[in-house]
């Protein structure tokens, strides 16, 4: 596969990804477990058909520590046992936020109420907003057909 564009050393594309890529301090900042934030990532990214994305944040959150068994069952995260209450709030929300076109209404109160016995107000900002840029980074990556499989870990940081 070849990319439609250069997004990697092209100067405008750069800005625009440097800006997006900014939100991920302020996310940590907020409390939000590293582990969350990685399920979050693969889990927009498996919706949205992102092999860039799912390229690099299952291969960083392996070299996090990562259980590749969890790894492997995010997709099916409803089925598997292997994550906790919290986590499984936060890939409801990041499902409905990632479909939100799909639902009228958009996230659910129920998906909402959820999350909040979970997160506090600093950690929920921090998830509605890395949900809403692994979106944009996963339609920017999609739309100009950003191959997969060659990503470093540590190679954006």
């Amino acid at each position: 596969m070849n990319a439609r564009l250069t997004l990697f050393g092209n100067r405008t594309a750069n800005k625009v990804i440097n800006s997006l890529a900014s939100t991920g301090g302020a996310v940590s900042a907020t409390g939000l477990p590293v582990a969350t934030q990685e399920l979050v990532k693969i889990r927009a990214s498996q919706i949205n058909g992102c092999g860039f994305c799912l390229d690099m944040h299952s291969k960083e959150a392996a070299a996090a520590g990562e259980d590749t068994t969890r790894l492997h069952l995010v997709a099916a995260w409803r089925e598997a046992t292997v994550f906790t209450d919290a986590e499984r709030a936060a890939l409801e929300l990041t499902e409905q936020g990632t479909r939100i076109a799909d639902a009228s209404g958009g996230v659910t109160d129920e998906a909402w109420a959820d999350a909040a016995k979970h997160y506090d107000e600093e950690q929920l900002i921090g998830l509605v907003s890395l949900i809403a840029t692994i979106n944009a980074f996963n339609r920017l990556n999609v739309m100009t057909q950003q191959p997969a499989g060659s990503y470093r870990v540590g190679q954006f940081s």
